[in-house]
């Protein structure tokens, strides 16, 4: 870290004291903003570290419908978000009006969202899912019971291969795990024989047929941790091998190719949560997630159900 960023960082832990806060931070971020933050983790882990802070404000760093997340379950607390501009391709993907009628027309179906989802879809939902606990709360829904599942119609597939549920998916997709390339993920594996592939879920089928493991990011990072192989070809958000790397100095981490000669496989979302950024946030507590009560509550209730299902 240079001298203008160890300032910037000397800043920031003056500003969190001074202001009661605590700084979350997803996996996908840039290192050095994950290496300030008080809790590091994927949307599961967030949204509980959420659910127990006493901290007056969180600073979220990662995109909005996290800040969103931590909002609905901490009203009475400041949730800042470093960037507005910081979204997601799979909320912005299912707009809660058109999600509404899709959900209308298929009134006997138990509504499962991803948790990269806006509030208002989240309020048309029975439950939350992340990639971590997606698996379970899907095994949870009894048998018999028809499954909507939305926004990511990857991860929604995958489920639905892994639990043998039929479900009927909302056509949405990330617009980083798509992109990876299985033409070039079969030659960089052709240089790197030994190297073991693992995938995040929201990969398109072809990659995941190609990984040794699939997994949530924090299952992901768990399993390099805890593997014997050396070399790992990483097929999700780049910003996750800093995590990795840290854990296992030892090993090597090689991102998964996107399809086109672009940093494709960053999301461009989460790098707007830059020190600055952080810090401005801290120095002028915005800007602020705010949300209707109305739909907090109705938003509330299946983080909730995911969270008690998520358990132990």
């Amino acid at each position: 870290m240079n001298d203008h960023n160890d300032a910037i960082v000397e800043e920031i832990n003056r500003l969190r004291k001074e202001r009661n806060a605590v700084i979350l931070a997803h996996y996908y971020v840039d290192g050095e903003v994950q290496d300030v933050a008080d809790f590091v983790g994927d949307s599961l882990q967030l949204s509980q570290a959420a659910q127990k802070t006493t901290a007056d404000v969180i600073v979220f760093a990662g995109v909005h419908f996290m800040a969103e997340t931590a909002k609905i379950l901490n009203p009475s607390r400041k949730v800042v978000l470093p960037d507005l501009e910081a979204g997601c391709s799979l909320a912005e993907g299912c707009p809660a009006d058109k999600f509404a009628a899709f959900v209308a027309r298929h009134p006997d179906h138990y509504v499962l969202s991803y948790i990269n989802c806006s509030a208002g879809v989240k309020a048309l939902s029975d439950c939350i899912v992340t990639s971590s606990n997606a698996e379970k709360i899907v095994r949870s829904v009894p048998e018999g019971t028809p499954i909507l599942f939305a926004p990511d119609r990857n991860l929604g597939a995958y489920l639905a291969k892994k639990t043998g549920r039929e479900m009927l998916l909302w056509r949405g997709s990330c617009v980083v795990h798509e992109t990876f390339s299985e033409r070039k993920l079969i030659a960089l594996k052709t240089r790197h024989p030994d190297a073991v592939v693992i995938a995040h879920p929201e990969c398109e089928p072809p990659v995941l047929a190609m990984a040794a493991y699939i997994g949530s990011t924090s299952a992901l990072l768990k399993y390099t941790a805890a593997s014997p192989a050396t070399t790992f070809i990483v097929a999700t958000e780049t910003g996750i091998l800093h995590q990795m790397q840290k854990q296992s100095p030892e090993k090597t981490f090689i991102p998964a190719p996107p399809e086109g000669n672009c940093h494709c496989n960053d999301c461009p979302f989460m790098k707007k949560n830059t020190l600055e950024a952080v810090r401005d946030a801290l120095v002028n507590l915005a800007p602020e997630i705010t949300l209707p009560e109305s739909l907090r509550v109705e938003a509330l209730a299946p983080i909730e159900r995911m969270l008690a299902l998520s358990a132990g």
